[in-house]
């Protein structure tokens, strides 16, 4: 495997110089990565969204995927549980920032009413158990893309990146282990879409209503002229 462990002390750590996707490289050699190895590189040529959508990576954005071994029945929710070990991570070390950050369903970071970092979680499953691949990104410094926001227009104090990996890692790691419906206080605290009105995109239909908040199951509820609906999966156009 074309690869670069990180210092003796930081054997979890797998640098590349570039690569088109971190989560593409890591599920190319899934068999060969153990659970909790991350993978990073400075830059990402290509990076993947929900959707399929692009990720615009900046020299001073973390991208960065981590490896779990998880029996399947902890992967409800886990896109939610990996924004919050995130927003865990990022408040931790920027402790300025602390309660200021939110999630938007299923798996953005928010600040300020505008995007700060994105999850994408993909799984290779055998019997009871899977191998997850979950990428994250970061924006530290300013980037493009409309809607976005980075650590740098929000902190007075931005953490090197090394730092920023550490902390995610160690986070991700301790959140991973615990289920959603344990976790689901902390998560439906920072649910930005509650009590919002919001257009979502249901694959079938398009609509409009009002965020009711997330279900034991992961599931985004919407409040509607015949009542709330629960959905498992979808797209939230825009948020008033």
């Amino acid at each position: 495997m074309d690869k670069k462990r990180s210092q003796p002390d930081k054997q979890w750590l797998i640098e590349l110089e570039s690569c088109e996707s971190t989560n593409s490289w890591a599920l190319e050699q899934l068999s060969q990565l153990q659970h909790g190895d991350v993978v990073f590189t400075h830059n990402q040529t290509a990076g993947r969204g929900q959707f399929d959508r692009a990720w615009v990576s900046s020299s001073g954005a973390l991208t960065a995927s981590f490896v779990l071994n998880l029996p399947i029945a902890q992967l409800a929710g886990l896109s939610l549980i990996a924004g919050l070990a995130t927003i865990d991570a990022i408040e931790t070390l920027s402790p300025n920032l602390h309660g200021t950050l939110g999630l938007k369903w299923t798996n953005d970071v928010f600040a300020e009413g505008r995007k700060l970092a994105g999850v994408l979680c993909e799984s290779r499953i055998q019997a009871e158990q899977a191998q997850v691949v979950v990428g994250i990104g970061i924006n530290c410094e300013p980037v493009p893309v409309d809607g976005a926001i980075s650590l740098q227009e929000i902190s007075a104090y931005v953490p090197d990146l090394q730092a920023l990996l550490e902390q995610l890692q160690y986070c991700l790691l301790q959140l991973c282990n615990r289920s959603l419906v344990e976790l689901l206080p902390e998560i439906q605290a920072r649910d930005i879409l509650q009590g919002k009105t919001i257009v979502f995109d249901a694959v079938n239909e398009q609509l409009t209503g009002v965020g009711a908040g997330i279900d034991e199951q992961g599931r985004l509820l919407i409040q509607l002229a015949d009542g709330i609906r629960a959905y498992r999966s979808g797209r939230v156009l825009s948020i008033d």
